[in-house]
């Protein structure tokens, strides 16, 4: 069996169990125990896991990866959903983004457009934006995080109530089973929330690896967006909330590294 595969079934049986030993792993696959080790250990180098004492759970449900590490975790993946999300927003439109590090590289694949007004709480992606001198930057005021430049707190929630815009693009922790969407931040759900009542259509960039991750603050539903793009076929559950919800869903193919040029026709949630 392929060893990205092998890793693939241990995510999900632990995601359905909770905690799998790595006696049953080594059982379940017929591998040996230092083979189910290696596994978890890159699984958890990935932040897709955690040790315990014998095998292998869930991450918390309370506290966010590190920035640094969420920086680098599937970056390919983000930089082709950022590709494909930016081929959706025309020149000169109004947009929100917010914090994340999806939302960043979505700024950075946006630098070949004209005439964007962006209201961001997010400070690497001013920073990225404002090299255009085409664009306006506009950065809501608030509490600055530390570990990631985020703006937070109720001031930012004022702020960005004062606008509406074209399009809200949002970043996710998790996407739960049954359509919440995931936070661990209720300050910066708060911000996310704002974002969404003011936009005229929502864009959720979101990889795979937020499919069925626990985080304990409900930012909102699926059905509250307008488009989600992702990198991976979501689960079936996921699937079919997206189209008896009407919410359009986009999937990036390793095309869309080449450039946001790259035709990429919407899919069709019910297949």
């Amino acid at each position: 069996m392929p060893q990205n595969s092998r890793q693939e079934q241990i995510v999900d049986l632990v995601r359905r169990r909770g905690f799998v030993s790595i006696e049953a792993l080594a059982e379940h696959f017929a591998v040996t125990p230092q083979t189910v080790r290696r596994d978890i250990n890159a699984l958890c180098d990935r932040d897709l896991l955690r040790r315990y004492h014998g095998g292998a759970g869930l991450p918390s449900s309370v506290e966010n990866t590190a920035y640094q590490t969420r920086q680098i975790l599937c970056l390919a993946e983000k930089r082709r959903i950022a590709a494909m999300v930016a081929r959706h927003i025309p020149d000169e439109a109004s947009l929100f983004i917010n914090i994340g590090t999806t939302t960043e590289e979505v700024a950075r694949a946006l630098l070949k457009h004209h005439g964007l007004r962006v209201i961001t709480n997010n400070l690497h992606v001013a920073s990225t934006l404002a090299q255009k001198k085409d664009f306006e930057v506009i950065v809501a005021g608030g509490v600055v995080r530390s570990a990631d430049h985020a703006i937070i707190g109720e001031a930012t929630v004022d702020f960005i109530d004062r606008f509406k815009v074209d399009y809200g693009i949002i970043g996710i922790s998790g996407i739960d089973a049954d359509g919440a969407l995931l936070d661990f931040d209720y300050r910066e759900v708060r911000v996310s929330q704002t974002i969404i009542a003011n936009a005229r259509q929502v864009f959720l960039a979101a990889d795979h690896s937020k499919f069925g991750r626990n985080a304990m603050v409900r930012l909102g539903r699926l059905q509250d967006l307008s488009a989600f793009f992702t990198d991976a076929p979501p689960p079936a559950p996921v699937a079919e909330l997206l189209a008896a919800s009407g919410v359009r869903l986009y999937v990036a193919d390793e095309a869309e590294e080449a450039g946001y040029n790259t035709a990429a026709a919407p899919i069709d949630a019910a297949d």
